[in-house]
């Protein structure tokens, strides 16, 4: 069963840093493409940043220039580093997870949802 378990986030005060990890767990045959969204309460979750096979980038243009994602492919994990944060950045964090795999039932391809992690920014 694969699962993606998330780490990181927390309190920080505007200005400040935090690092999200979430690590891929499960019988994986490959990763594609490792995203990160944000929600706040009463809005749509928004894509944040995004991470292709290929190392390929993709940012919101809220987040260009402050946040970094990167991957770990020996570990089956990816990174959001969150630098120079602001209070508008406040929300829950999630990553998701385009991965290839063997299940019960052979070969499939899902998208997976890490659990969700707090980030609030303080004035």
């Amino acid at each position: 069963q694969v699962q993606l378990v998330q780490s990181g986030g927390g309190l920080v005060q505007a200005g400040g840093s935090l690092r999200l990890t979430c690590a891929a767990t499960g019988d994986i045959f490959t990763i594609n493409s490792m995203d990160w969204y944000r929600q706040v309460p009463g809005e749509q979750r928004e894509l944040v940043a995004t991470l292709t096979s290929g190392g390929s980038t993709n940012y919101a243009d809220s987040v260009e220039g402050r946040f970094t994602i990167s991957r770990d492919s020996d570990k089956h994990a990816v990174s959001l580093q969150l630098d120079s944060l602001k209070p508008e950045d406040t929300a829950v964090y999630y990553c998701k997870a385009n991965i290839a795999h063997y299940s019960d039932y052979g070969f499939s391809q899902n998208n997976f949802w890490g659990q969700g992690t707090q980030v609030t920014v303080s004035s």
